[in-house]
């Protein structure tokens, strides 16, 4: 037992260790809630694109070009991903006069564009599943194409797969403890560093794991709140 409370204070209270942990957590919850907010609306613009070149025909060259976005990405690893945009495409690239920034920057983008993909795919899926008389008996209500996507389909679509986007957050939030190929501080850094300097694993690297299970649990938590709800609404 003494062991386990030297090996403890060790690692965290010593020289105020256990701020590389709620500092890396900060950065990993920016970092999630930035790339959250980009792949939301990627994902949904791609989506209505891939949706109404499926229904009618049209945006036939914006399709083909949203097919080539899903596939590569979808069909890449995300760590990759993340170090082609850091050290190829904004190599040279300094946002704002600060390269700790362009880091952060970098990160959100990446994996915003990651996200993006797979919320785009959970969102056709929401809208090619609305039934085609709905869109139908808009057109005949008067409404236009766009119209009737933004007023009948759009909404049930999105109560449809609000469930699947919950999950997503929680899979896109995992995602990022890869931030610190590209030097981010994040959570999963945090704890490295932590190790790097007592040379002792067990310790920092149970409480990153400890930290994000918390953070999961509490999402799916969430979630399953979200479906109960949306399933009692479905019933009224």
């Amino acid at each position: 037992m003494s062991a386990l409370v030297s090996d403890f204070k060790q690692n965290f209270i010593e020289n105020a260790r256990w701020e590389y942990l709620t500092n890396g957590l900060k950065t990993t919850l920016l970092v999630t809630v930035g790339a959250v907010l980009l792949g939301f609306i990627l994902g949904f613009l791609v989506a209505i694109v891939r949706s109404t070149h499926d229904r009618t025909g049209r945006m036939k060259i914006l399709n083909f070009l949203c097919k080539i976005y899903l596939t590569v990405i979808r069909g890449t690893p995300m760590v990759v991903q993340l170090m082609i945009m850091y050290f190829v495409i904004f190599g040279s690239v300094v946002f704002f006069g600060s390269v700790e920034l362009s880091k952060y920057i970098v990160a959100i983008l990446a994996f915003g564009i990651n996200s993006g993909a797979y919320v785009a795919e959970i969102v056709r899926s929401g809208i090619m599943a609305v039934d085609s008389g709905q869109i139908e008996a808009g057109r005949s209500l008067g409404f236009s194409y766009r119209q009737t996507m933004r007023l009948i389909v759009l909404p049930q679509a999105f109560k449809a797969v609000l469930p699947a986007l919950a999950n997503e957050f929680i899979v896109l939030l995992k995602e990022t403890s890869v931030a610190g190929y590209i030097g981010i501080v994040d959570l999963t850094k945090g704890g490295d560093i932590i190790r790097s300097q007592t040379y002792s694993a067990f310790m920092p690297l149970l409480a990153v794991a400890f930290i994000y299970l918390v953070m999961v649990m509490i999402l799916s938590h969430l979630v399953q709140r979200l479906e109960r709800r949306l399933a009692k609404s479905d019933r009224h």
